[in-house]
This record gives C-alpha cells, structure tokens and sequence, in this order.
C-alpha cells in the first residue's frame, strides 16, 4: 500500500468521507451509528440529509485543520441529535474528529479542548429538555468515550513526537560522530605531512652549506610531503562534498609511510608481517596509527631509533611503534593518542600508550578482524 500512503493525506480523506457517506445509504449499517438520547422526534428529510452529508465531508479536514474539522462535525451532530433525527452511521465523524484533533491540533490544544467539553455540555441539556430519558451515568459514559477518543490521539502524537526526538538525537550523534572522524582525518593528515615538511625544512637549512646536495634532496622530500598533503585534503574535501564515506588514504601502502620519515631524517625500522593486510575502514585504522605513531616520533623524539612492527594474523592486526629513550615526564594524551584509541575503539580493538622502564616510548594496538565499524 506505498502508493496509497504517498497520496496527499486530504485525498485520503476525502475517500474515507466518501465511503462513510456510501455507508449512511446501505441498510443494515446506516444505522450503526453514534446517538446520545434516540429522541426519534422526525424521519430524515432535506435537513438531516445536509445534516447528515456535512458531518462525514468535514473529515476532509481532519490532518489540516483539525479545530475546524472537530467545530464543523461537532455542531452538525449537536443540531442532528438536538432535532431528534434518526442515527445514522456519518455521526461516527464525530470519534474520528475528536481523535484527529488530538493527534494534528498543535495550536490552542487547551482552548479546542475545552470548547470540545462545552460543546457536549450543552448537547446533553438540549437533548434532554427535549425529552430524552438518559441518566447522569449515561452521559458520563458517552462524554468518557469521547473523551477516550481525544487521549488516543493525545497519545498517538506524543509517542510520534518521543520517536521524532530520538531520530533528531540519534542524527546529532551520528553528524558529531562524523564530524570527529573527519577532524581526526584532518589532523592525522596535516600533522603527519607538515611535521615532515618542517624537519626537512630545518635539515634543508643546515645542510645548504656544509652539504648543498642533501639539502637539494631535503627541499625535494619538502616538495613532495606538500603535495601528497595538498591530494590528502582534496581528497577529503571531496569527501565532505559528495557525503560517501571513502575515506581510504590516498599513500597506499604502510612502508610508504616509513620511506618518508626515514627522507625527513628519523630512523626508522619497519616489518611488516603476514601480508598487504586488510582494506576498507580496518585498512584505514591500522594505517593511521601507524602514520600518527611515526609523526609522535618525529614530533617528540626527532633523530630517534624508532621500530614499527605490523602482524596481520588470521584474527586481526597487531601495531607496535617504539621510540627509543623518547620518554621525558609524564605522558600527557594529546588529540593524536586520543584519535588513536578512539579509531581503535570503533573497531573493538584495544591501544595502549606509555613509556618502558628504559624510557621507550611506546604504542601499541591490537584490531580484530570482523569487528563492526
């Protein structure tokens, strides 16, 4: 039935009011309707057919302007019932108005509501200085299951409105969720390239004269470190504009990563054991820490011997970075440690960070394969 729920809600409406008219004319249900009093003073003439036809019309109404729709419904039932005529199916318009009104009514809830009360107090004087033998119970149990027909609306559009609330939570979340991802993205990638760039650039400097050569190759690892940063940050920019989650590192491979350090000077030690590794967002994980354990290295303990040991086993990755005698004070996590466990983490994996008693520094993370991401 999608396409009957992608239709405007009043040509919906018009079709129910239409089949509750159609309903008013078939004997054996046009009388299973709604009556307070059965005065049965006069059959149905021109009035009580208009009578009878404006009552099921007004739910036409019923979603757009509900006050209306109840107002319009509620007087023509009030003069159907106060002029006696006989009950007729259509006075069921009045349940669906009351229960519309509770649902859709979002202004002057409290006035429609007691204009509702009102109205039925006077309907229930009138039909009774009309004659009508109903008892103080029986108009407290009809005006309670009018009533009943309101709180089920009022309940409808409070737990659609508890459901809409939790859907705007639960974007918030996944848009700050995003945002962080995208900002740890940002910093692995600008931290990374441009701590490079600046100790080449420092190294460009000492070696111009003593050794021009190497500080040609300097200059050049400068070069090279500014545009890979420049395709990075294209790169997610793309990602921002497009909104698909690609967010694979454009570098490839992880002894990429230690060919640059080792080009900005630091030394480094790489293995890489049991294969290329994973792909996809596990990929991107393992290679990031590793990226950010090589930048703390070159950041906080430049020219140091720094050993990266990546396992890919058959139950997932194992990441050692460690930096030699590095450790000074205490250690204090800063956005790249906690970028680290938090990319860890979304793959229920376990980090840790910290200095040895001989003063290395070192890191370590563990990510299974098949963790949800």
């Amino acid at each position: 039935m999608r396409w009957w729920r992608s239709l405007d809600p009043m040509i919906r409406d018009a079709v129910g009011a239409a089949l509750l008219i159609g309903a008013a004319f078939v004997p054996g249900i046009a009388e299973l309707g709604l009556a307070i009093g059965e005065l049965n003073l006069r059959g149905t003439d021109a009035l009580g057919l208009v009578l009878l036809l404006v009552q099921a019309s007004a739910l036409v109404l019923r979603r757009r302007w509900p006050a209306v729709c109840l107002a319009v419904v509620g007087i023509a039932f009030v003069v159907h019932q106060t002029l006696g005529y006989p009950t007729t199916v259509a006075g069921l318009a009045l349940l669906v108005a009351l229960y519309s009104a509770g649902a859709h009514q979002d202004r002057f809830r409290q006035v429609v509501g007691g204009a509702a009360v009102g109205g039925y107090a006077l309907l229930a004087v009138l039909v009774h200085l009309r004659g009508a033998d109903e008892r103080v119970i029986d108009y407290l149990t009809f005006g309670a299951v009018l009533a009943g027909c309101w709180g089920a609306g009022a309940w409808v559009r409070a737990r659609q409105a508890e459901e809409a609330r939790k859907r705007r939570e639960s974007v918030g979340e996944a848009i700050t969720a995003e945002r962080g991802r995208i900002a740890r993205e940002l910093h692995d990638v600008v931290t990374h390239h441009v701590t490079a760039m600046v100790v080449q650039s420092d190294t460009a400097g000492f070696l111009i004269g003593p050794d021009p050569e190497r500080a040609g190759a300097s200059v050049t690892a400068v070069s090279r470190s500014g545009r890979e940063a420049l395709t990075e940050l294209r790169r997610l920019l793309g990602v921002l504009e497009s909104g698909e989650a690609d967010l694979e590192p454009a570098s490839g491979r992880l002894a990429d990563l230690a060919d640059r350090m080792r080009r900005a000077g630091q030394p480094v030690d790489f293995v890489e054991e049991g294969g290329p590794g994973p792909d996809g967002g596990l990929g991107l994980a393992i290679h990031r820490v590793v990226q950010e354990g090589l930048t703390n290295a070159v950041k906080h303990a430049r020219g140091r011997p720094t050993r990266v040991r990546v396992r890919h086993g058959s139950d997932g990755t194992e990441v050692e970075v460690i930096t030699a005698g590095s450790l000074r004070g205490e250690v204090r996590p800063g956005r790249g440690l906690t970028g680290m466990r938090e990319r860890v983490k979304v793959f229920g994996g376990t980090f840790d960070a910290g200095g040895g008693p001989d003063g290395d520094f070192t890191v370590r993370a563990f990510l299974p394969i098949g963790s949800p991401s």
